[in-house]
């Protein structure tokens, strides 16, 4: 068979496999806290193992642990029918085998022939039933540790999903389960049995003939395992390396991709393609490197059995000749070689598979084990009920030691009241709210929401008092209705449809061809800025939330969309208390309260009007917003009446 050079993937790789030889390729416990994050490298299989093994006797799965059972039982019937084959098959050519003087015509053994066959379907038939027996245990220990994986990456902070690249995560949890996958399927039934397998000849051969039968079938297995393994340690050095390539490149190709826009700004296709590129031929070198070492294992491998055989061979056929054994005998021996030399040689792909597998899984694991920076407090609380009240006392907060971005905050929202939060770019607005939702905890100070520290209420019940519009939304790429309903997962059509009309967006959705059934596109690019903006409006407004955040809601937008947007909005924190974070002051001075953020502090404080009255830097930043809108109004009118007079383009 042709081999096909192999590359990354971006989405889904498909590993080829030699079948001929040595390719590369109810609730459960948390993994063990006590054990912190390594590199992967640096932590023993026998841990990944050990953390692998209560997926396979998972706790209060009965019917999972007596699958395991039968399997186990299973495999040892399909081995015991395997070793019987040769012994079988070498009694009917003996039958067959004419005796020194005898008629060369003798009788068809129908007996052994057909238990020849019998062994033979039953050995298949056990292989099989045991594997459809397995695989439900296999197929639930990916979907549960999956299921784990995904859960703990959404626990983790912000910063953790700030500092990793989403390709290369996305792709260490693909090859993670895959490596689950692998260890699940052939670490029981294929390892265990084949080496059980190669004892029961060596104990039959023994039996049968004499010890040195044994003793060269035991040395020449033991000889091969000894070089794969070591040769295989050798080599997975290039492994490593192409995972490492591959990942680069699903890393840079994923970027480029989810900024498919950006790149189309700046014209910079061949640019992304250089990068893509350059992580390409660093994959392919690799990969030459581990396929061409892989032809010296399968070299070397291929010589050991060899003389293996031809040394059994030679013994069998010494005893044919003195008469101590039969044709039968010779046949016997010939069959079980060959017969062991099919798994032995799967074994070497199988182990090959086996510490990589363990390997991605370490990596995978290691994962897990990565601590959460914010994680609720012993004995937390759900946020009772309550009017909204908030109340920001003393609040510190750095992203680094030496990056002090809040230096003691302190404010009051009474509830259903609005504050406006302004100020330079870099002086905390945003910081607030992140805050506020707990991705990341005060470093001194307290939050507090209706008299209760955030810090000692459960996340989750934070997070569901408060509704966020942020500036830049990002919709899933699926139905309207979908990213409406994402505000309340179960919530009737009429209630979606409902949310959409206080948003402004329900006349709009209607005369789309597809209405609420309409695909929104990878990250909502099929509709305009406005119109995600009035989707994550019409969420939130789902959500019901006690406290509404708009964070720059409308900095992106166009003066009128701008307008129509602020009605909604306006609709939306009726009643509930309201943090507007805002560059455009022209969007709170209907504010019951402004605070001027400067050098992480509160430089001013008051209504709009209050304000304009210090002609402090409240005063100074509406003066220049007022200019630019005014020399941006008189452009736009001069070039109109340009247009109109016909010298303008």
């Amino acid at each position: 068979m042709a081999r096909v050079p192999g590359r990354p993937c971006i989405v889904s790789p498909h590993r080829r496999r030699h079948v001929t030889g040595n390719d590369d390729f109810p609730e459960y416990s948390p993994l063990p806290p006590e054990t912190k994050a390594a590199p992967a490298t640096e932590r023993g299989h026998a841990s990944t193992l050990r953390t692998l093994a209560p997926y396979l006797w998972p706790k209060g799965e009965g019917g999972l642990k007596a699958r395991v059972v039968i399997a186990l039982a299973l495999m040892l019937l399909a081995k015991g029918a395997n070793v019987l084959v040769p012994i079988v098959y070498a009694r009917a050519v003996d039958a067959l085998t004419p005796k020194q003087g005898a008629a060369a015509m003798v009788a068809i053994p129908i007996a052994l022939v057909l238990g020849y066959g019998l062994l033979r379907v039953a050995s298949s038939w056990f292989a099989e039933l045991r594997d459809a027996v397995f695989v439900r245990v296999q197929a639930r220990a990916a979907r549960v540790i999956a299921l784990q994986v995904f859960h703990h990456l959404h626990a983790l902070s912000l910063r953790f999903h700030l500092d990793r690249q989403t390709g290369g995560l996305s792709r260490m949890i693909e090859r993670g389960t895959k490596g689950i996958n692998f260890v699940l399927d052939y670490m029981v039934f294929s390892i265990i049995p084949t080496l059980l397998e190669v004892l029961m000849v060596a104990l039959i051969l023994w039996g049968m003939f004499d010890w040195s039968f044994a003793v060269v079938t035991l040395v020449t297995i033991g000889l091969y395992i000894a070089f794969t393994l070591v040769f295989t340690d050798w080599r997975l050095r290039f492994r490593r390396a192409m995972n490492e390539m591959d990942q680069d490149a699903n890393t840079k190709a994923v970027d480029s991709l989810l900024n498919y826009e950006t790149v189309k700004y700046f014209g910079n296709e061949k640019h992304e393609e250089r990068r893509y590129d350059a992580s390409l031929a660093r994959y392919e070198g690799a990969y030459i490197r581990s396929e061409v070492t892989l032809n010296y294992l399968n070299m070397g491998q291929a010589a050991i059995i060899a003389l293996g055989l031809t040394a059994v061979m030679l013994m069998a056929a010494r005893g044919v000749q003195n008469g101590s054994m039969t044709v039968g005998d010779f046949v016997l021996v010939n069959t079980y070689l060959i017969q062991l030399y099919l798994p032995l040689n799967f074994l070497g792909f199988v182990y090959r598979e086996l510490k990589q597998g363990l390997v991605d899984m370490e990596a995978m694991f290691t994962l897990m084990r990565e601590e959460r920076e914010v994680a609720d407090a012993p004995g937390a609380i759900p946020l009772p009920p309550g009017p909204g009240a908030l109340e920001l006392e003393n609040v510190r907060f750095g992203y680094r030691p030496d990056r002090i971005i809040l230096k003691g905050i302190s404010v009051s929202v009474p509830p259903g009241k609005t504050l406006a939060i302004v100020g330079p770019t870099g002086a905390g607005k945003s910081t607030i709210s992140r805050l506020l939702f707990r991705f990341y905890d005060a470093q001194g100070g307290a939050i507090r929401i209706d008299g209760h520290d955030i810090r000692q209420v459960t996340q989750d019940s934070l997070r569901a008092a408060i509704g966020v519009v942020p500036q830049d939304t990002v919709l899933f790429n699926d139905t309207i209705r979908y990213n409406i309903a994402y505000g309340r997962p179960g919530a009737t059509d009429a209630e979606i449809e409902q949310a959409a009309k206080l948003a402004q967006v329900h006349d709009f959705v209607l005369r789309l061809p597809d209405g609420y059934n309409t695909r929104v596109g990878e990250r909502g690019l099929k509709l305009s800025g406005g119109e995600k903006q009035r989707v994550a409006i019409a969420r939130t407004i789902l959500k019901d939330p006690r406290i509404l955040i708009l964070d720059e809601a409308t900095s992106a937008l166009d003066t009128r969309t701008e307008q129509e947007i602020q009605a909604a909005l306006r609709g939306v924190s009726a009643g509930r208390t309201t943090l507007v974070i805002a560059h455009r002051l022209s969007t709170v001075v209907e504010a019951d309260e402004i605070i001027v953020l400067a050098d992480g502090r509160i430089a001013e404080r008051g209504s709009h009007m209050a304000l304009m009255a210090q002609d402090g830097l409240y005063a100074q930043m509406w003066r220049r917003q007022s200019e630019a809108v005014a020399a941006a109004e008189a452009a736009a009118a001069a070039q109109e009446a340009a247009r109109e007079a016909g010298v303008a383009p």
